[in-house]
């Protein structure tokens, strides 16, 4: 009962049986929640193409189906991106996995493009209310390590992202390929869902108030303090380029990516999908320090864009891991910098609301260029239009790494 009471937003009640976790453990569990669901909703990644051909679909609409999800994702963290602030972390995330549940089953029976958008859009709904729940839940476990709770929330994130192409590729060597990863997911998603629920929580850290408690829930205006607006704007420009990125590994990349390799194998299409996200994670734990590693960084993900089409035109598959690796080593330097200047600048009771607006215009570089390029496919062919994508992405991810080295440069200057 203790859930209900907490989505009613009263005070929770401990039941019998309830677990009061340690530290780590609620750690590892908001962790293991954001990256699961993460896992579950790019667990199609490898399996697009045999999507594509089982249901007759377009090139545009698979990035219809894809995007239905990034779309759905940053309309549920600008409408519900604070929840979890009233109704609490935990109760948030209860409501994630239940999302996630109710996304899986209806993308693992879809056999039409409205079904495939409609499970996409779920996981979109899952994955916006654990965002903000559990990059806040790790503010509020290591309030005096910012900087840690930060770096944890972008390794979940970009670590399970990473990490569900290479393991939806694996497992559609099982029979039904499109049916039994998602099936598999479920039951991994319901045993999740044990420990969240006996889980003694915490109190949320802004109870509504009793005469009208649901007015907590509406949709606020974003809010960025003087201090944190540079960094703000910063992070969200990096992160919408840079998950431009990702949206076209993610969705029609898989196809190119294949003809490159001379290949079908999912498993492999799956591990050329995931380079990128994987190295932008694998940088991370490395955590490279310095004034200039934004426009450094900025710049190898300039570089590592630009070589596509080449390593396209050459038939080059180690130029294709090549520039996958350096991209995302790249876009791995950066985005941790700027993302990690924003929580150390806004305030704690602004913590989620203001990450989860920074993912709303991250999450947009996913939906925005990838639809974009979906419906110029439809027009150029794919080859064309991912060389003009590629073009377009280095351009600006080089104008930006001009930018910041700029203003780093002044800023250290000044006296």
């Amino acid at each position: 009962m203790s859930v209900l009471h907490e989505l009613r937003m009263q005070p929770s009640i401990a039941g019998r049986w309830s677990w009061d976790a340690s530290l780590a453990a609620r750690l590892a569990l908001a962790v293991v929640v954001i990256s699961t669901l993460l896992i579950g909703a790019n667990l199609a990644t490898p399996l697009y193409p045999l999507i594509q051909a089982d249901l007759g679909l377009s090139p545009f609409a698979v990035t219809v189906a894809f995007s239905s999800y990034v779309v759905t994702l940053v309309v549920g963290l600008l409408l519900a991106g604070h929840w979890s602030d009233h109704i609490g972390r935990r109760a948030a995330l209860v409501l994630a996995v239940l999302l996630g549940l109710a996304g899986a089953a209806v993308f693992a029976g879809a056999s039409s493009l409205g079904a495939l958008a409609l499970g996409r859009a779920l996981q979109g709904a899952a994955v916006a209310l654990a965002t903000g729940a559990s990059s806040a839940a790790l503010r509020d476990l290591l309030p005096h390590r910012p900087d840690w709770a930060s770096r944890f929330t972008l390794l979940a994130s970009s670590g399970g992202v990473a990490a569900g192409p290479v393991i939806g590729g694996l497992m559609s060597l099982l029979p039904a390929p499109t049916r039994t990863p998602f099936l598999l997911y479920l039951v991994v998603l319901a045993c999740l869902l044990v420990p969240l629920l006996i889980l003694r929580a915490r109190p949320a850290i802004k109870p509504a108030a009793e005469a009208r408690p649901l007015a907590a829930l509406r949709p606020m205006r974003p809010a960025v303090s003087r201090a944190a607006r540079q960094a703000f704007w910063t992070a969200s420009s990096v992160g919408f380029l840079s998950f431009a990125v990702f949206g076209f590994t993610l969705s029609l990349a898989p196809t190119w990516f294949a003809g490159i390799a001379g290949t079908t194998s999912r498993p492999v299409i799956g591990l050329l999908a995931a380079l990128v996200l994987a190295s932008s994670a694998a940088i991370q734990l490395v955590s490279p320090r310095g004034r200039f590693v934004v426009p450094l960084g900025l710049a190898a993900m300039a570089g590592g864009v630009a070589l596509l089409p080449v390593a396209e035109a050459l038939g080059s598959l180690p130029l294709l891991v090549a520039c996958c690796v350096v991209a995302g080593a790249g876009q791995g330097m950066a985005f941790r910098v700027v993302f990690n200047e924003v929580a150390l600048k806004v305030e704690p009771s602004l913590h989620a609301q203001v990450i989860s607006t920074v993912y709303v215009l991250t999450y947009l570089g996913s939906a925005v260029p990838v639809l974009g390029l979906g419906a110029a496919v439809g027009v150029w062919g794919l080859d064309a239009s991912v060389g003009g994508f590629a073009a377009l992405i280095a351009v600006a991810s080089a104008g930006l790494a001009g930018a910041s080295l700029f203003a780093r440069t002044r800023k250290a200057t000044e006296p």
